[in-house]
Protein backbone atom coordinates (compact mmCIF):
# COMPACT_ATOMS: atom_id res chain seq x y z
CA UNK A 1 0.00 0.00 0.00
CA UNK A 2 1.34 3.80 -0.88
CA UNK A 3 0.69 6.08 1.43
CA UNK A 4 1.60 10.16 0.27
CA UNK A 5 2.12 12.30 2.82
CA UNK A 6 -1.79 13.40 2.82
CA UNK A 7 -3.24 10.17 3.18
CA UNK A 8 -1.40 10.06 6.30
CA UNK A 9 -2.34 13.41 7.96
CA UNK A 10 -5.94 12.43 7.00
CA UNK A 11 -5.22 8.96 8.44
CA UNK A 12 -3.83 10.32 11.40
CA UNK A 13 -6.07 13.27 11.81
CA UNK A 14 -8.67 10.34 11.93
CA UNK A 15 -7.36 8.10 14.31
CA UNK A 16 -6.31 10.91 17.17
CA UNK A 17 -10.34 11.91 16.23
CA UNK A 18 -11.84 8.81 17.16
CA UNK A 19 -9.05 7.93 20.17
CA UNK A 20 -10.25 11.81 21.27
CA UNK A 21 -13.69 11.15 21.15
CA UNK A 22 -14.43 7.43 21.15
CA UNK A 23 -15.12 7.20 24.74
CA UNK A 24 -17.47 9.54 24.66
CA UNK A 25 -21.22 9.55 23.82
CA UNK A 26 -23.73 6.92 24.80
CA UNK A 27 -22.45 3.85 22.50
CA UNK A 28 -25.06 0.88 23.09
CA UNK A 29 -23.45 -2.51 24.89
CA UNK A 30 -23.05 -4.55 21.68
CA UNK A 31 -23.51 -7.63 23.57
CA UNK A 32 -26.35 -6.60 25.40
CA UNK A 33 -27.71 -4.53 22.95
CA UNK A 34 -28.06 -2.01 26.06
CA UNK A 35 -27.26 1.47 26.92
CA UNK A 36 -24.71 2.17 29.89
CA UNK A 37 -25.67 2.76 32.72
CA UNK A 38 -24.93 6.55 33.22
CA UNK A 39 -26.86 6.88 29.84
CA UNK A 40 -29.46 4.63 31.34
CA UNK A 41 -29.84 6.81 33.92
CA UNK A 42 -30.41 10.31 31.87
CA UNK A 43 -33.19 8.46 29.56
CA UNK A 44 -36.36 10.84 30.00
CA UNK A 45 -38.03 7.46 31.46
CA UNK A 46 -36.05 7.22 34.69
CA UNK A 47 -35.33 10.64 34.89
CA UNK A 48 -36.93 14.12 35.09
CA UNK A 49 -35.05 17.35 33.64
CA UNK A 50 -35.62 20.89 35.36
CA UNK A 51 -33.76 24.28 34.99
CA UNK A 52 -31.81 25.69 37.55
CA UNK A 53 -29.07 28.46 38.13
CA UNK A 54 -25.60 27.74 39.28
CA UNK A 55 -25.02 29.32 42.80
CA UNK A 56 -21.29 29.89 42.52
CA UNK A 57 -20.98 33.89 41.53
CA UNK A 58 -23.47 36.81 40.54
CA UNK A 59 -23.40 35.10 36.73
CA UNK A 60 -26.50 33.55 36.38
CA UNK A 61 -25.33 30.82 34.31
CA UNK A 62 -28.04 28.27 33.67
CA UNK A 63 -27.89 24.30 34.58
CA UNK A 64 -30.25 21.39 33.38
CA UNK A 65 -30.50 18.80 36.55
CA UNK A 66 -31.28 15.03 35.67
CA UNK A 67 -32.91 14.42 38.67
CA UNK A 68 -33.83 10.19 39.38
CA UNK A 69 -37.86 9.34 39.30
CA UNK A 70 -37.23 6.42 41.40
CA UNK A 71 -35.67 8.15 44.43
CA UNK A 72 -35.70 11.92 43.73
CA UNK A 73 -31.73 12.19 43.71
CA UNK A 74 -29.83 14.36 41.24
CA UNK A 75 -28.47 12.07 38.92
CA UNK A 76 -26.78 14.91 36.29
CA UNK A 77 -25.60 18.16 36.23
CA UNK A 78 -24.94 20.34 33.19
CA UNK A 79 -24.61 23.53 31.33
CA UNK A 80 -28.46 24.38 29.76
CA UNK A 81 -27.35 25.38 26.02
CA UNK A 82 -30.63 27.42 25.55
CA UNK A 83 -29.15 29.58 28.42
CA UNK A 84 -28.35 33.41 27.13
CA UNK A 85 -25.85 33.63 29.75
CA UNK A 86 -23.42 30.56 29.36
CA UNK A 87 -25.43 29.25 26.35
CA UNK A 88 -23.97 25.39 27.90
CA UNK A 89 -20.66 26.08 28.87
CA UNK A 90 -19.95 26.40 32.73
CA UNK A 91 -16.72 27.06 35.27
CA UNK A 92 -14.74 24.71 36.62
CA UNK A 93 -17.06 24.99 39.39
CA UNK A 94 -19.85 25.03 37.68
CA UNK A 95 -19.03 22.38 36.44
CA UNK A 96 -18.46 20.20 39.64
CA UNK A 97 -22.35 21.77 41.08
CA UNK A 98 -23.40 17.54 40.91
CA UNK A 99 -20.91 16.94 44.25
CA UNK A 100 -22.99 20.33 46.18
CA UNK A 101 -26.19 17.40 46.64
CA UNK A 102 -24.24 14.40 45.91
CA UNK A 103 -20.95 14.03 48.30
CA UNK A 104 -21.07 11.63 51.51
CA UNK A 105 -17.80 14.10 53.15
CA UNK A 106 -21.28 16.28 53.26
CA UNK A 107 -21.72 17.52 56.87
CA UNK A 108 -25.51 15.66 57.79
CA UNK A 109 -26.23 17.78 60.44
CA UNK A 110 -25.29 21.31 62.27
CA UNK A 111 -22.43 21.90 63.82
CA UNK A 112 -22.20 23.78 66.84
CA UNK A 113 -18.98 25.32 68.82
CA UNK A 114 -19.06 27.30 71.91
CA UNK A 115 -17.43 30.51 72.90
CA UNK A 116 -14.14 29.34 73.92
CA UNK A 117 -14.40 25.84 73.22
CA UNK A 118 -11.92 23.81 70.93
CA UNK A 119 -14.07 21.00 69.33
CA UNK A 120 -17.67 21.07 67.68
CA UNK A 121 -20.61 19.27 69.20
CA UNK A 122 -23.43 18.39 66.91
CA UNK A 123 -27.06 19.78 67.51
CA UNK A 124 -30.64 20.05 66.35
CA UNK A 125 -31.58 22.50 63.82
CA UNK A 126 -34.41 23.99 66.07
CA UNK A 127 -31.72 24.38 68.48
CA UNK A 128 -29.35 25.98 66.21
CA UNK A 129 -32.15 28.32 64.65
CA UNK A 130 -33.07 29.21 68.69
CA UNK A 131 -29.70 29.77 69.21
CA UNK A 132 -29.07 32.42 66.46
CA UNK A 133 -32.53 33.91 66.87
CA UNK A 134 -31.49 34.42 70.57
CA UNK A 135 -28.25 36.10 69.78
CA UNK A 136 -29.39 38.17 66.95
CA UNK A 137 -31.93 39.76 69.47
CA UNK A 138 -29.46 40.39 71.86
CA UNK A 139 -26.78 42.19 69.94
CA UNK A 140 -29.44 44.28 68.24
CA UNK A 141 -31.38 45.28 72.00
CA UNK A 142 -27.60 46.16 73.17
CA UNK A 143 -26.10 47.79 69.97
CA UNK A 144 -29.54 49.73 69.00
CA UNK A 145 -29.20 53.41 68.60
CA UNK A 146 -32.37 55.50 68.78
CA UNK A 147 -31.01 59.06 68.09
CA UNK A 148 -27.16 59.92 67.16
CA UNK A 149 -25.09 62.54 68.64
CA UNK A 150 -27.23 65.74 67.12
CA UNK A 151 -30.55 64.17 68.61
CA UNK A 152 -31.77 63.49 65.29
CA UNK A 153 -34.33 59.88 64.67
CA UNK A 154 -31.56 57.03 63.41
CA UNK A 155 -33.40 53.86 64.57
CA UNK A 156 -30.42 51.63 63.51
CA UNK A 157 -28.26 48.44 64.49
CA UNK A 158 -24.59 49.12 64.45
CA UNK A 159 -23.86 45.68 66.07
CA UNK A 160 -24.75 43.07 63.27
CA UNK A 161 -23.74 43.42 59.41
CA UNK A 162 -24.74 41.41 56.50
CA UNK A 163 -23.29 40.15 53.35
CA UNK A 164 -25.92 38.43 50.77
CA UNK A 165 -25.26 35.93 48.37
CA UNK A 166 -25.35 35.81 44.60
CA UNK A 167 -27.42 33.07 44.86
CA UNK A 168 -30.43 35.06 45.68
CA UNK A 169 -33.00 36.14 42.88
CA UNK A 170 -34.12 39.89 42.57
CA UNK A 171 -37.17 38.93 45.04
CA UNK A 172 -34.89 37.00 47.47
CA UNK A 173 -32.71 39.60 47.84
CA UNK A 174 -36.09 42.27 48.31
CA UNK A 175 -37.25 39.85 51.12
CA UNK A 176 -33.88 39.59 52.71
CA UNK A 177 -33.69 43.30 52.98
CA UNK A 178 -36.71 44.04 53.77
CA UNK A 179 -36.10 41.55 57.06
CA UNK A 180 -32.47 43.55 57.63
CA UNK A 181 -34.27 46.89 57.40
CA UNK A 182 -36.94 45.80 60.14
CA UNK A 183 -33.92 45.19 61.97
CA UNK A 184 -32.29 48.19 61.90
CA UNK A 185 -29.32 47.18 59.62
CA UNK A 186 -27.03 49.30 58.18
CA UNK A 187 -24.28 47.88 57.34
CA UNK A 188 -26.03 45.37 54.33
CA UNK A 189 -23.26 44.21 51.70
CA UNK A 190 -23.60 41.61 48.87
CA UNK A 191 -20.85 39.53 47.98
CA UNK A 192 -20.76 39.94 44.07
CA UNK A 193 -19.35 43.44 45.00
CA UNK A 194 -16.97 42.28 47.17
Amino acid sequence: MHTNRRDFLKLSAAAATATAFGGLGFARNAKAGKLPDHAAALNPKWSKQTTSICCYCAVGCGLIVNTSLKDMRAVNVEGDPDHPINEGALCAKGASIWQLAENDRRPDSVLYRAPYSKEFKKVSLAWALEKIAHNVKKTRDETFTVKNAKGQVVNRCDGIASVGSAALDNEECWAYQTMLRSLGLVYIEHQARI
